[in-house]
């Protein structure tokens, strides 16, 4: 190397070596609000707004407002806070982070509950009285579309799969801190489905993947690599079983749902004991190859009520029993099955024809009932099954399961009972698939 390279390599190295350590950044200590700043913390003020320089701000057009009630603790002393939902987000590598949020205020009583990425409930309903705070944690997984070999999944433009972890706060939040650790020792929980499994972006939908990460304390990390629309093929082919078997380490588990969109191919070699049956146990072997634990579930059972009162089984097709073929495949291979079909079914005949109608989405303008896709509240119903179904299989992830009673959907929560914060993004366009 001539003198006039190094010259050139020594002046441009500070410029490397600060774009690199932006880059790796992967922890970060914030103090909100407009009042004294703790040690170690970083100020974030309520005009701090996101972009890819600054690695961290408010978001999405979202802009709260600060408060100081003076006092000696400086981190509790001041907060931000909104009379509507507020997204706050920080550039991180892909990885999982342990996320603790503390929240409350010194004057007034608050409620908060918090999700993150693409509406992932991680912090339900917690109040604080008047002079107290909470300080609540939670593994948050950040993905990104890159694959080891090159490719890339095919995945769309959506929070999940940005550069950033965004976390929002519903409109009764008094945000004081946030810390944020990169963590390599939480289990993975893949899952692998369609619309009824994905982190759906826009109220009203929801789905069972993105309500049960509430459920689990730290040491699981849920992965939801989920789409609408979704079969066993397209989830292969948009090298989402790629992705996750590419970061994939043994003892972390996958679960797969998938029977909605595959029952609607009518190919020669389609159906439920071939095409869908194959495609489940060569999915299997990938899992097995890897170490991974697969956790097989039944397609959930759509709202269709014959003249009885009883549901029609709709996944039962002229081209074979889709419920039946997971069954069997979960059995032949020796591993664990939840049957959401069986389970749903139980629910929705225990609410009955009219109640059953309030764990889905109706669409006011066109006064249509979706009988495939969940509110938020028939979502985190799902979610208590699935719970339950890692508690009846014996899992070890069931050690990281909050403490709850047992979950029996011929007894669900009342009707009304779950409390959601609408967020700011809202579309009565059914998710793909039916």
């Amino acid at each position: 190397m001539n003198f006039r390279n190094f010259a050139a390599l020594l002046i441009a190295m500070p410029l490397i070596n600060n774009a690199y350590a932006q880059q790796a950044q992967t922890s970060f200590k914030f103090d909100f609000g407009p009042g004294k700043v703790a040690a170690g913390y970083t100020q974030v003020l309520p005009t701090a707004v996101y972009s890819a320089e600054s690695g961290f701000g408010f978001d999405q057009g979202t802009t709260p407002v600060g408060t100081d009630r003076g006092g000696k603790d400086a981190l509790k002393s001041d907060f931000v806070s909104s009379d509507k939902p507020f997204l706050f987000s920080v550039k991180v590598p892909e990885g999982n982070y342990k996320v603790s949020v503390t929240f409350g205020d010194a004057k007034e009583a608050t409620e908060t509950s918090i999700k993150a990425e693409s509406r992932r409930l991680m912090v339900y309903h917690q109040t604080t009285k008047p002079g107290k705070f909470l300080t609540k944690t939670f593994i948050v997984n950040i993905m990104n579309k890159k694959i080891s070999n090159g490719t890339m999944v095919a995945a769309r433009p959506k929070l999940d799969w940005d550069d950033r972890l965004t976390l929002e706060f519903d409109n009764t939040t008094a945000l004081d801190a946030i810390e944020i650790t990169k963590v390599d020792d939480q289990v993975n929980m893949f899952l692998a489905g369609n619309s009824t499994v994905v982190n759906q972006d826009y109220e009203p939908w929801a789905s069972w993947g993105q309500m049960i990460p509430v459920m689990f304390k730290p040491g699981v990390a849920v992965c939801n690599y989920a789409e609408s629309g979704l079969a066993l093929s397209s989830f292969v082919g948009q090298r989402r079983l790629a992705k996750i078997l590419d970061i994939a380490k043994p003892g972390d588990f996958v679960f797969v749902e998938f029977g909605h969109n595959d029952e609607k191919e009518k190919g020669p070699n389609d159906g439920a004991d071939k095409s869908y049956t194959q495609r489940l146990r060569s999915f299997a072997a990938a899992v097995k190859e890897k170490g991974c634990q697969l956790v097989i579930l039944t397609p959930t059972a759509r709202r269709s009520f014959g003249p009885d009162g009883k549901i029609i089984n709709s996944h039962v097709t002229p081209l074979g029993d889709y419920p039946q073929a997971a069954r069997n495949v979960a059995a032949d291979l020796g591993v664990p099955l939840i049957d959401l079909t069986a389970q749903a079914t139980i629910m929705y005949e225990t609410l009955g024809v009219e109640e059953s109608k309030k764990l889905f989405v109706f669409n006011p303008d066109t006064k249509q009932l979706d009988n495939t896709h969940f509110n938020v509240f028939g979502a985190y119903q799902m979610a208590k099954i699935v719970a339950q179904g890692i508690r009846k299989n014996k899992l070890s992830i069931a050690k990281y399961l909050v403490d709850a009673p047992t979950f029996d959907p011929a007894h669900p929560d009342p009707v009304g009972s779950f409390l959601w914060p609408v967020g700011p993004k809202a579309s009565m366009t059914p998710p793909a698939g039916n």
